[in-house]
């Protein structure tokens, strides 16, 4: 049994190439999952669970409950850190006639709650959109090159057919790969555009809240108990009020404001305070590798990276093919090497050195 599972995980990796690498898998795997697995969590609190009551005298709960949510409810911001119990029955909650029209106790309305799901499935797509595209202009070359190279356990007849083969296509596709290669590299520049302006998408969305939450965060969190303004309750306020007009039994129109619980924004701040770090980590990694990338743009650097990745090929082939090769050449050759056998990668840099300074085959 062991053997069976052994031989399938065998043709599964033999059968499976990489196309990509580890920064750009962060977009289109690790944040994509991160997003989907948000969105499901809050989809589950949201349709399945509670997301807000409200409390108010006059009106049917279940009413004042849908309104406002579909509304939206409103809080005080310059409130939130006034004192609980004394100046305020909650953060950032109040009644703004008594405080009149002065601009520091301006209303805030929270609207954003009941499209969070939504908003993050959205974010997820964008983040697999470069993976998309680099999957059609890719169209399966790197499988079709390596042609079953990567497997160790392969008949010599089959293995010296095929890397005469993949010798025989460098030489004659010489310097044809460039345009395979930029459009890669434009996938990597789309990721890294994308991830910042998810940060920016997302601070529109939260109300221009969002690129300052974690730094504001860490401020709170240094700060001694007793004096901490949390500005997770400006963002995501846990208790808010909301306003329901209706007509009174003499045909007038009666006000009723109301106090609503939240218990989806003690989800929401989470969230959102692990997508600000995971943002800017996943923002500095793929700057970091467009840094990279502009290297990869001088042959020395090149030669260097492909000696890396051909460890077991001596430095004189590698030195002779580098030479030979534009920048498009060489990422076909860092792609096969992290998919081929590296003692067949060995002979094949071999058998191609000695192809292109024209010396016949050891």
């Amino acid at each position: 049994m062991y053997d069976v599972f052994g031989s399938i995980r065998g043709l599964l990796k033999i059968d499976s190439v990489s196309i990509d690498n580890n920064i750009f898998r962060m977009h289109y795997k690790a944040t994509m999952f991160v997003l989907v697995a948000f969105s499901l969590l809050i989809t589950q609190k949201q349709y399945f669970g509670d997301p807000i009551d409200c409390i108010v005298e006059g009106v049917d709960p279940g009413i004042m409950d849908t309104y406002c949510w579909i509304h939206s409810t409103f809080t005080i911001p310059s409130l939130t850190g006034a004192v609980v119990g004394e100046e305020v029955p909650h953060p950032g909650v109040a009644n703004p006639a008594i405080h009149g029209p002065d601009d520091q106790f301006q209303i805030k309305h929270h609207k954003y709650y009941q499209w969070v799901t939504l908003f993050m499935y959205f974010q997820a797509i964008l983040f697999y959109i470069p993976r998309y595209l680099w999957k059609i202009w890719e169209g399966g070359k790197v499988k079709m090159l390596v042609m079953q190279l990567n497997s160790p356990i392969l008949d010599d007849d089959v293995k010296r057919e095929r890397k005469a083969m993949l010798v025989d296509y460098f030489s004659v596709n010489l310097h044809n790969h460039n345009f395979y290669a930029f459009r890669f590299f434009l996938c990597e520049l789309l990721n890294f555009i994308n991830v910042i302006g998810q940060i920016y998408f997302t601070d529109r969305f939260l109300g221009y809240e969002f690129t300052t939450y974690g730094t504001r965060v860490i401020e709170f969190s240094e700060q001694e108990l007793g004096t901490r303004h949390d500005p997770m309750d400006e963002v995501f306020p846990k208790v808010a009020k909301c306003t329901f007009h209706k007509y009174g039994a003499s045909g007038t129109i009666e006000r009723h404001d109301g106090l609503c619980v939240l218990p989806l924004n003690i989800f929401n701040e989470k969230i959102y305070i692990f997508l600000w770090f995971w943002f800017i980590i996943v923002a500095v990694i793929s700057g970091v590798g467009l840094l990279y990338r502009l290297a990869t743009f001088t042959p020395a650097f090149r030669q260097i990276l492909l000696r890396t990745r051909s460890r077991l090929a001596s430095s004189d082939n590698v030195e002779a093919i580098s030479r030979k090769c534009q920048i498009g050449d060489w990422f076909v050759l860092y792609q096969l090497a992290k998919n081929m056998d590296p003692l067949i990668y060995k002979e094949f840099i071999t058998d191609l050195a000695n192809k292109l300074q024209g010396k016949g085959p050891v």
